[in-house]
């Protein structure tokens, strides 16, 4: 079954749990069906990490959700768990759901949460071909483009949405962190990345840091301090994620790899060369500045193989 517009939505539960990146390419997606069902009550199913990111820029009302903890320990968190539906039912009221995510975590909670239509991707979408089963609305989307187009696809199998959505991120960016100001206008170097085979290599940062000269600032995220570190240049404060996004929306030009961090830079659109290796910017790139890409998806697909001269020579063609 393919979804088709509809006008009746009254209240609507967007699930989309993680990850920074994912939920940052999700917001226009939600903001637009904001703007296409005026009327409806829409609420935000999300991990705890991205509530403010939610609220503020998409300004709709989040419901945070802990699968990870639940999933290490099912017994304990019992009771957390049944609040958590208990909410989401009292939000839904047999209403509408709409699984951005695609996996079977995310579908069920749709089932969990009592919708009596679930949208989600089409089998050629989806994540996890399991999570069909959860999903009774499947909606169609061109899969060759960027993930934002996809989930944009998606919203409109709900309701006649714009094409073009416009979404704001500066209310998110810290407003008040007078200790961050010495950070405005560097080169930020985030050197970290949430698998291993996206990694930059360290000694390649190294390198940059060392030629940009003292604007180079490493900023690192939880587990990435020592990585941040090696790269040899200033490194950040510990920053919460709005004041990380301050950083990056003082910064002079940004260098990292598919993480983020980078996502959110290019949200708030900061100048920045985005280093891909194994993942297709074409789907996952950043929005906007796909041409500021340094990709081997298409040769090798190995970051290693990525070198500092290319990456000096496109710092050089953007601060022109």
């Amino acid at each position: 079954m393919k979804g088709s517009a509809t006008a009746d939505v009254q209240r609507l539960l967007v699930i989309r749990l993680s990850a920074l990146g994912d939920v940052i390419h999700t917001i226009p997606a939600v903001v637009a069906l904001q703007r296409a069902l005026p009327a409806a009550d829409i609420a935000w199913v999300v991990e705890a990490p991205y509530v403010e990111l939610v609220e503020k820029v998409a300004r709709v009302r989040a419901i945070p959700v802990s699968m990870k903890r639940w999933g290490r320990d099912l017994v304990g968190s019992r009771g957390d768990l049944v609040r958590t539906i208990r909410t989401l039912r009292s939000h839904t009221h047999g209403h509408t759901t709409v699984d951005f995510q695609g996996l079977v975590k995310s579908a069920a909670l749709g089932v969990l949460a009592g919708g009596r239509r679930r949208f989600g991707f089409d089998a050629g979408a989806i994540r996890e071909k399991f999570a069909l089963l959860f999903i009774n609305e499947r909606v169609d989307v061109d899969t060759s483009g960027h993930v934002i187009e996809w989930n944009l696809a998606l919203a409109k199998g709900i309701a006649p949405i714009e094409r073009d959505v416009a979404v704001d991120f500066s209310p998110f960016v810290a407003e008040d962190a007078p200790h961050l100001a010495p950070l405005r206008d560097r080169v930020v170097l985030l050197p970290g990345a949430g698998k291993a085979n996206k990694l930059w290599p360290v000694e390649r940062f190294r390198e940059l840091a060392s030629r940009i000269g003292s604007s180079a600032l490493a900023v690192w995220g939880p587990g990435e301090e020592d990585l941040a570190r090696g790269v040899d240049c200033e490194v950040a404060p510990p920053t919460s994620l709005r004041e990380l996004a301050f950083v990056l929306a003082h910064a002079r030009l940004v260098v990292g790899a598919d993480t983020g961090p980078l996502h959110l830079a290019a949200a708030l659109h900061t100048p920045l060369v985005a280093l891909f290796g194994p993942t297709n910017p074409r789907r996952n790139g950043p929005w906007g500045q796909g041409a500021h890409c340094i990709s081997r998806f298409d040769r090798d697909r190995h970051m290693a193989s990525i070198e500092v001269d290319e990456v000096m020579a496109m710092m050089e063609t953007l601060q022109r």
